[in-house]
């Protein structure tokens, strides 16, 4: 093990190694944190990165680039937050955000993550972009990408643990990220205590039984997130399995009222980043009393969910596989907004189907029913 053999070595060794190889020991998993961050700050500055000042356990720029940033002192840390991004995230947009948008960002997100904690001490979080994303519909509807990034989570999560052995860890995994933390869980150990997913596809399975994990599983969708649109289960090798926040899944729900979109669930000041920083704190955050979306129904802006029939501003009810936004049911073929089409009955799930490449917001495609961020 990396940990075992570093240990033999005298830190004139140690900086050696660190100054002669820097691309292989700032990436080798259970490696002292300190001969980590001095190889990747000497591999970043080499490829020309404006970044080198900052922590960081991973820097590799090869193809779409992998990179992994620690904000807090992960030395004396007591709980460690992984945070795994999801589609269209990669080294060239690590920092500015997907698109341009800061607040996209799995940096941004992570720094915020710390400051939310910062009175209590001891929390390290990681952004962590160690698996190669999906870029587009094609990619983010398989499962292959996710289930080689779920290795390499595996790998990273052991190395942390070889080397802060009494720590703690919390993995939150958004969008695309969340399916690689299914892909992983059976086989992270004791010292992950928690598993928390926002804005989901699927992980994979079916339950949090078939996660195989002793943790807690917790998570967050809310109304406004355009992924609640995408059809649970996998058909032909497509699909992640049910959303995480079904009833029937079995994951804790935290709250996400006031999250507008499917990139703002670790904004300051929202309800999910006051639930999110105390899961990473290991507390209890408030549970949401149902599903951000229940059985299957669509969000939108104005409707609110009881016993999982969504129900409109207007006061009109849902019949039997139809679906009500802002008032107005849905039938057969009826608009949804910027000329988005249902097909089947018009009720998203239970086998009801979305035309093929209809577009929601934010260039998030939908293709062959199935819709990913």
């Amino acid at each position: 093990m990396a940990r075992d053999w570093f240990a033999a070595l005298d830190d004139g060794a140690r900086h050696e190694l660190a100054a002669g190889y820097p691309g292989l020991v700032g990436n080798l998993d259970g490696a002292p944190v300190g001969v980590r961050y001095e190889a990747n700050r000497r591999a970043m500055l080499a490829a020309g990165l404006d970044r080198p000042d900052g922590d960081f356990l991973l820097f590799d720029p090869r193809g779409r680039g992998r990179i992994a940033q620690v904000f807090g002192d992960l030395t004396n840390a007591r709980r460690i937050v992984v945070l795994v991004p999801g589609m269209r995230n990669r080294l060239q947009n690590f920092w500015r955000g997907v698109g341009g948008q800061a607040y996209r960002s799995p940096a941004v997100w992570a720094e915020d993550l710390r400051r939310a904690a910062a009175d209590s001490g001891g929390l390290a979080v990681i952004a962590w972009l160690g698996y190669e994303t999906p870029q587009g519909v094609d990619e983010a509807a398989r499962a292959n990408l996710a289930e080689a990034g779920a290795d390499a989570l595996v790998t990273f999560v052991d190395g942390l643990v070889a080397v802060r052995p009494r720590a703690t860890i919390a993995l939150f995994g958004h969008s695309y990220g969340s399916t690689v933390i299914g892909h992983a869980a059976s086989r992270l150990g004791p010292a992950v205590t928690d598993i928390a997913v926002f804005g989901s596809p699927g992980m994979g399975v079916d339950s949090v039984a078939a996660l195989g994990t002793g943790a807690r599983v917790w998570a967050g969708r809310s109304t406004s997130d355009w992924i609640g649109w995408v059809p649970g289960g996998r058909l032909l090798g497509l699909g992640h399995g049910v959303a995480p926040t079904d009833p029937g899944f079995g994951a804790r729900l935290f709250a996400t009222a006031d999250v507008h979109d499917h990139d703002h669930y670790l904004t300051p000041g929202t309800d999910s980043m006051t639930a999110l920083t105390r899961i990473a704190l290991a507390d209890d955050p408030v549970i949401a009393e149902r599903p951000a979306v229940a059985d299957g129904a669509a969000p939108a802006d104005r409707a609110a969910t009881v016993d999982g029939a969504a129900i409109a501003d207007r006061g009109a009810a849902i019949a039997d596989r139809t679906a009500i936004v802002d008032g107005a049911a849905l039938t057969d073929r009826a608009a949804i907004g910027d000329g988005a089409v249902l097909t089947d009955g018009a009720a998203i799930g239970d086998g009801a189907g979305l035309t093929n490449r209809t577009t929601i917001g934010d260039g998030a495609a939908i293709e062959g029913g199935v819709a990913w961020v």
